[in-house]
């Protein structure tokens, strides 16, 4: 469903609609979206920015989208569980099938198991009784009635085959599920307490009180992306009566198999269960049904610590309230994110507007706020904890530099988050999936995450919560100390030092660690040794800075200049311990590789030295030193060139990380109208409103985060203060950041929405020619500081020319680059 065609946007709003009738789901989200945004265009009223998102986006073509109800960093993200390939729970695809409603879940996670999905429940209606209901996963899962899936911010909804329609609506721990049954059906439910999405479940123990009217369960479950020797705990609290409206009936508990067990204990109250050994999949759980009424509302409370936690933080953030109340609630905290950036809705284009509020809703979605809820070496913190931080690598790029310009907050606390892991394990967290440590991809991310936090906000470090000193010994133990085994955090750093380069081949008698993506590690371990470099800097740590200045060119020492591919010469290789390069084509792992049986991600055979990317697209990745890049490839006009040719040849992906600042490459080689041009044709090939509107995995919104700033007409340069200037699709908006107190308005002069397609037609504004700052020149159109605009509050005019070739260059210094001087100071 991606859109390759150049089309108008009202043919866009179409065409999404269409979809939208096709499959799931509802059209009726769409409608009510495009509704929404039009009657804003002249609206007098404050704004409903939750109107305008649609979270479907990215439900489809392996996007791993939750859609479920959450509010912003919420623990708990009601949604069902279907079969299938459905790692966020909720999947379009119409031939699977649900197997319940779950409150835990993450989005946008490359985990092919899934994650989360505990304390499943279905509704059921059982004509011959109790022992009649079907209980297992493979019995109980039904189809949904076509065309009805409905959600939108802190709301989601489904109907059943049955006819039964499941609701729910969150608070950050705990919320409400509604339950609407056919006239004269008798309201039963089936509660799974083992089953997760990846069938993790290693023990724990259930009780009904029927007196109260409340289930109680915890147990253990595995990680979904990290050693499946560590286990997590997890606890929930159903309360069944809702403030004494609803009388339960019959309960009891059941267990079941695929091979035909299928036992049922009318009355029994308690489930007492061990690790199974000789490795069943646990089937257990309880069943209940209740004696009146259509519409049945449970309280859920899930906790991390205890069930006694489970039932206060249900009893706490839901209490006595309505269905309605908490939706409103969920609603609110919504728009008090979303309204961080006003647009002119009347002058966008509409599918623009619900790109980028469903991509700003889907910024503070994850990661889950479970500050109170640590276990393990985190339990009893007083620091803010999150979890599901999928990964370091995805995010540092795009989603924190967002977060930096409007939340600085939450920013804050996440930083303090990363750093607390250094307190706690003497290395920051790459990955951290179910509270357990994940799998560390390019190195130690972190170091670029709290390093652009510590170049944006060291004035205002102090105020909220961060020591740069503690921020600066954390970076220091990534850069300097190597863990016993650098595959869950930390990095190679022995080896690294010793050679300058991570080598192929080598022997580690020092540590554990997968030996493969040799080239991608050395050039994300030199990037993150820049943010050292920054910080160091920042701190006047002298001897440090010329170290880890030397340490940020060492991506230079896996650049192989004898290697040729398509008649381009010069690509990263991995490299032997004596300095000789062990070639793999540049092709391999690419979308041109013939292979399909190359293992290209965290498998021990992959071979050609990088991470879920092939060598044509890493060898891009220097954003700290672009400009040394442009001479290694032979000067601005093969540089230009090598860049139409990795794009027109199909290397590129925009769903690959690495290649995330390579559209504006151009800016680097004194050609910011070439940007212009490649970046509208990577939104339009790879975004849209449909379900299918990503380019695959979500990342954690990195997708999400990599558009925002491509529709702003922006893009950052991480463990920087810089960004880089492109075409807004938006004629005029402000970013508000409560905490600095400012707002900072970006107004497009000579806007034209025709403008806004893969192709820019002739004749149309959309190259920049002036970049005006509060009424003065910018002292370059390719660039600005975040100190002299978002910090200080600040007018920036980008004015618009349709003629291209007139304005093809910076007028004016390039974006920085350390070889040629750049980040010699600080602000």
């Amino acid at each position: 469903m991606t859109f390759s065609l150049n089309v108008s946007w009202s043919s866009l709003v179409f065409l999404g609609i269409l979809c939208a009738v096709q499959a799931q789901p509802s059209p009726k989200v769409q409608q009510r979206i495009t509704k929404a945004i039009k009657a804003a265009a002249n609206a007098t009223e404050p704004v409903d920015y939750t109107q305008f998102v649609n979270v479907f986006i990215g439900t489809d073509n392996f996007g791993d989208v939750c859609p479920g109800a959450s509010i912003p960093f919420g623990m708990v993200k009601f949604s069902t569980d279907l079969t299938g390939y459905a790692p966020a729970g909720y999947v379009t695809d119409p031939t699977q099938k649900i197997r319940g409603l779950s409150p835990l879940h993450d989005s946008g996670t490359g985990s092919s198991l899934g994650t989360y999905g505990n304390f499943e429940i279905m509704p059921s209606i059982c004509p011959g009784g109790f022992n009649t209901c079907n209980i297992t996963l493979v019995a109980r899962e039904r189809f949904r009635t076509n065309n009805t899936d409905d959600a939108s911010p802190g709301y989601f909804a489904q109907t059943l085959d049955n006819g039964i329609l499941m609701e729910a609506t969150p608070t950050r721990r705990a919320g409400l599920e509604r339950f609407t049954f056919p006239k004269g059906s008798k309201p039963y439910f089936v509660l799974d307490f083992t089953s997760d999405l990846p069938a993790s479940f290693a023990g724990g123990n259930m009780a009904i009180d029927p007196e109260k009217g409340r289930i109680t369960m915890g147990g253990l479950w595995g990680s979904s992306f990290g050693p499946s020797s560590y286990n997590y705990q997890a606890f929930a609290c159903y309360d069944l009566t809702n403030g004494g409206t609803q009388t339960l009936d019959e309960y009891g508990i059941w267990q079941g198999n695929q091979w035909g067990l299928d036992a049922k204990e009318l009355g029994q109250t308690h489930l007492n269960l061990t690790r199974s050994l000789i490795g069943d999949t646990y089937q257990y759980g309880a069943l209940f049904s209740f004696k009146q009424g259509r519409e049945i509302t449970l309280r859920v409370g899930v906790s991390f610590v205890s069930i006694d936690q489970a039932c206060s933080n249900a009893e706490e953030e839901v209490g006595d309230s309505t269905f309605e109340n908490i939706q409103a609630k969920a609603v609110a905290l919504w728009n008090e994110k979303l309204s961080k950036i006003e647009i002119d809705v009347g002058g966008t284009p509409p599918n623009i507007t619900e790109l980028l509020y469903s991509s700003l809703y889907r910024a503070s979605l994850t990661p889950n706020n479970a500050t109170g809820e640590t276990q393990g070496v985190f339990a009893g913190t007083t620091h803010p904890y999150f979890d599901s931080l999928y990964c370091s690598w995805d995010t540092y790029r795009t989603y924190y530099p967002l977060m930096a310009l409007h939340s600085p907050v939450e920013f804050s606390q996440i930083v303090d988050n990363y750093i607390d892991g250094w307190r706690k394990n003497g290395w920051m967290p790459e990955c951290r999936a179910n509270n357990l440590p994940g799998w560390t991809q390019g190195g130690s991310s972190a170091d670029n995450i709290v390093g652009h936090f510590a170049i944006n906000y060291h004035n205002e470090a102090a105020e909220l919560g961060i020591d740069l000193d503690e921020l600066y010994s954390a970076m220091l133990a990534d850069g300097d100390t190597n863990p016993f085994e650098w595959d869950v955090q930390g990095r190679e750093v022995n080896i690294y030092k010793q050679h300058g380069f991570v080598p192929f081949s080598v022997l580690d008698a020092s540590s554990t660690g997968r030996q493969t993506r040799e080239g991608s590690r050395t050039l994300e371990y030199s990037f993150e040794d820049f943010a050292i470099r920054q910080v160091a800097l920042l701190l006047n740590k002298t001897n440090d800075f010329v170290e880890y200045n030397n340490r940020s060119t060492w991506y230079r020492n896996v650049w192989d200049p004898t290697v040729e591919s398509d008649g381009f010469k010069g690509f990263a290789q991995k490299r032997f311990p004596n300095g000789t390069f062990s070639f793999t084509s540049p092709v391999d792992c690419s979308p041109n590789d013939n292979d399909d049986s190359r293992e290209c991600s965290l498998q021990p055979d992959n071979e050609v030295g990088f991470y879920e990317s092939s060598s044509w697209e890493y060898s891009w990745f220097a954003p700290h030193d672009t400009a040394h890049l442009v001479q290694l490839m032979g000067g601005n006009a093969t540089f230009v060139k090598r860049l139409d040719h990795f794009f027109n040849a199909g290397y590129y992906l925009a769903g690959n990380e690495p290649s995330f600042q390579t559209p504006i490459g151009y800016h680097y080689a004194n050609k910011p109208s070439h940007s212009v041009d490649r970046v509208r044709q990577v939104v339009f090939e790879n975004f849209d409103i449909t379900p299918a509107g990503l380019p695959g995995n979500d990342d954690q919104a990195a997708m999400a985060t990599l558009l925002v700033f491509h529709l702003l007409g922006l893009y950052p340069v991480p463990s920087t203060s810089q960004f880089l200037v492109l075409s807004p699709f938006i004629p005029k908006y402000t970013i508000h950041n409560s905490f600095l107190n400012t707002s900072t308005t970006i107004t497009a002069k000579n806007y034209d929405h025709k403008s806004i397609g893969k192709n820019i037609p002739e004749g149309v504004a959309a190259y920049v020619s002036n970049v005006t700052i509060n009424g003065q020149p910018a002292a370059s159109r390719c660039h600005f500081d975040f100190y002299d605009t978002f910090r200080v509050g600040a007018d920036i005019v980008i004015e618009l020319v349709a003629d291209s070739g007139n304005v093809d260059e910076c007028a004016g210094s390039l974006p920085e680059s350390l070889s040629t001087g750049g980040w010699a100071t600080l602000r």
